[in-house]
């Protein structure tokens, strides 16, 4: 046997290293980034809600649904007369019923903060945006009205609906993000706040209001919560055994 046969039989002998054998790829693999109720809890949960409402709205009695949304509304005037009722139960309603546009935005802007931080701390940074957001905006109304700036119709739009709590999350997600990703993520949040403004009626009193509650929602969890999610992650050597734990959120 010639020196370079016995050397390509050698060769051919060795096992082969486990980085040149490539994995198949699942084709269920992208489904780890559905909303379920073993990862995501509160992201299922409030998209099955949402679901029921939508259904509701769908099918039932006109005027059933209609004197529900007029109790739930956080407009000027309803929030005066039932803050409480308003605030806790405008958040189950959507507006315009496009329940699979909703499930997609809760799956990029709600879903990836869920698993990274848990159940609990997603529903307090969601509902915390909605609540500050709706009185941020409406209180200043319910001020004009009693001074007689606005009129008492300026108190009496429907204002339903998900968006504060999601804008929340989601500049929560873009603050936790870095360097270029960051950047792009940001302009991408403020373009959809000004799309959303823009295919409204840019120069009524309710879309303004929801233009400056949706850039509040924003800004509050980009500036409030990204920082403080960002310091409650672990760091090596602290009470984690020298562990690092990744700086993504999806």
């Amino acid at each position: 046997m010639t020196v370079e046969a016995r050397s390509m039989l050698l060769r051919a002998e060795r096992p082969i290293p486990a980085i040149a054998v490539a994995r198949p790829r699942s084709r269920w693999s992208a489904l780890r980034f559905v909303p379920n109720p073993k990862s995501t809890p509160f992201t299922f949960g409030y998209l099955v809600v949402l679901l029921g409402t939508t259904l509701l709205l769908r099918f039932a009695d006109p005027a059933v649904t209609t004197r529900l949304l007029q109790l739930s509304s956080t407009d000027a005037h309803n929030l005066w007369r039932r803050p409480m009722t308003s605030l806790l139960t405008s958040a189950i309603w959507l507006s315009d019923q496009s329940w699979l546009v909703y499930a997609v935005i809760f799956a990029v802007a709600v879903a990836p903060l869920e698993r990274r931080f848990g159940a609990r701390r997603a529903a307090l940074v969601f509902f915390s945006g909605h609540v500050l957001a709706t009185l941020v905006t409406e209180l200043p109304v319910m001020v004009l009205i009693s001074a007689h700036v606005l009129p008492n119709s300026a108190g009496h739009w429907l204002d339903i609906g998900v968006s504060y709590g999601f804008f929340t999350t989601g500049g929560a997600l873009v603050f936790l993000l870095r360097g270029r990703a960051r950047l792009v993520a940001l302009v991408t949040m403020e373009a959809f706040i000004a799309v959303i403004w823009l295919g409204d009626d840019p120069a009524g009193l309710d879309s303004v209001v929801t233009l400056l509650g949706h850039a509040f929602a924003a800004h509050f969890g980009l500036w409030f919560w990204g920082p403080r999610l960002r310091a409650s992650i672990r760091r090596p050597g602290r009470n984690s055994g020298g562990r690092h734990e990744p700086g993504s959120v999806v």
